[in-house]
């Protein structure tokens, strides 16, 4: 289990307060489009047999890859600032 998992598991209150903040986030008009596109990606591939399993719909590059390239790359959302 990851370290932040393990915080919000233990800290009710910064919990709530993440969850708020993630439903804000996650009602944007961009994150909305962005999330309709990713579903419909998936089902086009599905219906044509592909196997995505594991793999996210990547906006960058607009192939499914990875979920941790996708998810873990530097730059995107704030996450892993480039070293300078």
């Amino acid at each position: 289990m990851g370290r932040s998992t393990q915080y919000y598991r233990d800290n009710p209150e910064a919990r709530a307060k993440k969850a708020a903040v993630d439903k804000k986030i996650n009602a944007r008009p961009e994150q909305v489009k962005k999330r309709v596109e990713s579903n419909r990606k998936r089902r086009e591939a599905k219906k044509k047999g592909r196997n995505i399993d594991g793999m996210d719909y990547d906006h960058a590059c607009n192939r499914f890859v990875s979920i941790q390239k996708n998810r873990g790359r530097v730059g995107e959302g704030g996450r892993k600032k480039k070293k300078r």
